[in-house]
């Protein structure tokens, strides 16, 4: 079975709290364990300047996040842990890719529309308080899952679509200079847990109603003693639907320990004691790796150690991938006279293009040589649909004639020229 790479970053913008535990980082360190997988977690502090003025903050953050993931269990020896500003080669693969994206792309982007959305219905500029950061972000992404060339990049659904401009920006590049990247694929976490806060809602920073992760033992106990509950008396039977108290203890209890409040609810347990269950059930969890948190903060010394290490890891592959990169858009040695020659005396040969329409869908077309149109197919649901087709298209001369119903082609254009440019494919490829 071959190696499956999988990235994941972290935003270093705030302190983690038990949302971000259940939800992300305790399913994320399972993962790291599975066999045939090439773990990448990184810090993206990049990607906090874009929201962030505060460098004390950021710096802050960047602590408290790589404690808490060394803390929670996750082992760099087994995984590669790196802080994105450590990997110069990504803000450089940045600007390879953004030479090569249209803006129209990232005109399309979900942050950046909702700014200009919002900036419209005050009756602004469009882009009043918008920054090229903020506009750029895909890019960046992209570039963090392209230089690791990751096959898989956990995503809730509301970040399919930068994995899908990433795959935009891959063909994109690997159109004009050669196959370079992998498409990334979204692995799409169906079943992230979410956490209720103290209030009820969501437990998020913007609301304010979070319970940190590694808060002291008294402060954790005063903060679930805050959580809102409703005035049933000790003895009257309680709901566990809607219970923010209920249902924070089912992300940390076992099914037997679940089960077994959910009947004291029924009974009548008083609020003080399903809060007291709660507060011991989360400590029992938490205090060991509290322990090492805290050991870790007043240490920042062995983390920097740790994540140079990691930074270490990281560009053994991004530097010599860089290299391959630069020397593919023609920043080369001028000694090297003779390749170039070669490179631009090279035959061209017919292509696949990949594009998005805006009815959603992901369609293909295939040229010849000299750019002519020979066939475009039909709308596929996802852009992995489409490159299957394509790859089929490439190995097997029968896939043709067997997928005619999702081609059409040019006026003028017989199957047999169709036929006879796949066949020149094939034959550059053997």
């Amino acid at each position: 079975m071959s190696t499956v790479r999988v990235l994941t970053g972290i935003t270093t913008s705030g302190t983690p709290h038990l949302g971000n535990y259940v939800g992300a980082i305790r399913p994320a360190i399972a993962a790291s364990l599975a066999k045939h997988v090439e773990s990448f977690y990184f810090l993206a502090d990049y990607h906090a300047l874009i929201k962030i003025d505060d460098p004390a903050r950021i710096q802050r953050s960047t602590l408290e996040i790589a404690a808490t993931w060394i803390a929670a269990g996750l082992d760099p020896k087994r995984v590669t842990f790196y802080r994105q500003s450590d990997v110069p080669e990504i803000p450089e693969l940045t600007w390879f890719l953004t030479c090569v994206t249209g803006k129209g792309l990232l005109n399309r982007a979900h942050a950046y529309k909702a700014s200009v959305d919002k900036n419209t219905q005050a009756g602004l500029d469009e882009d009043a308080d918008v920054n090229a950061g903020l506009f750029m972000y895909p890019v960046l992404m992209a570039a963090d899952i392209l230089m690791f060339n990751a096959h898989k990049v956990p995503v809730g659904r509301d970040q399919i679509q930068h994995i899908e401009m990433a795959r935009d920006m891959a063909s994109s590049f690997n159109h004009r200079y050669g196959e370079q990247f992998v498409l990334p694929e979204a692995a799409i976490e169906e079943t992230v847990a979410t956490l209720p806060g103290l209030d009820g809602r969501k437990m998020s920073k913007s609301y304010d109603n979070t319970i940190p992760l590694f808060a002291p033992r008294d402060q954790l106990k005063k903060l679930i003693g805050s959580i809102k509950t409703d005035s049933r008396a000790p003895g009257e039977p309680k709901d566990t639907e809607g219970s923010a108290l209920f249902q924070i203890y089912q992300a940390f209890a076992q099914p037997h320990e679940t089960a077994q409040l959910r009947e004291d609810f029924a009974a009548g347990i008083s609020w003080a004691d399903a809060k007291q269950r709660l507060f011991d059930r989360i400590d029992a969890e938490i205090a060991p790796m509290r322990a090492t948190y805290e050991h870790l903060m007043a240490n920042p010394a062995e983390l920097e150690a740790l994540l140079l290490q990691g930074a270490a890891k990281a560009r053994a592959i991004a530097t010599p991938f860089t290299a391959k990169l630069r020397h593919a858009v023609g920043l080369r040695d001028l000694r090297q006279q003779a390749s170039v020659k070669a490179a631009t005396e090279k035959v061209a040969l017919p292509s696949f293009k990949q594009y998005r329409e805006a009815d959603g869908k992901f369609y293909f077309k295939l040229v010849d040589a000299q750019g002519k149109l020979l066939l475009t197919s039909t709308g596929f649901a996802s852009p992995k649909d489409a490159g299957q087709m394509i790859k089929a298209l490439q190995d097997n001369a029968q896939a043709l004639a067997s997928a005619q119903a999702q081609l059409q082609l040019a006026e003028g254009v017989n199957a047999g020229d169709v036929q006879a440019a796949l066949q020149t494919l094939r034959e550059a490829k053997s």
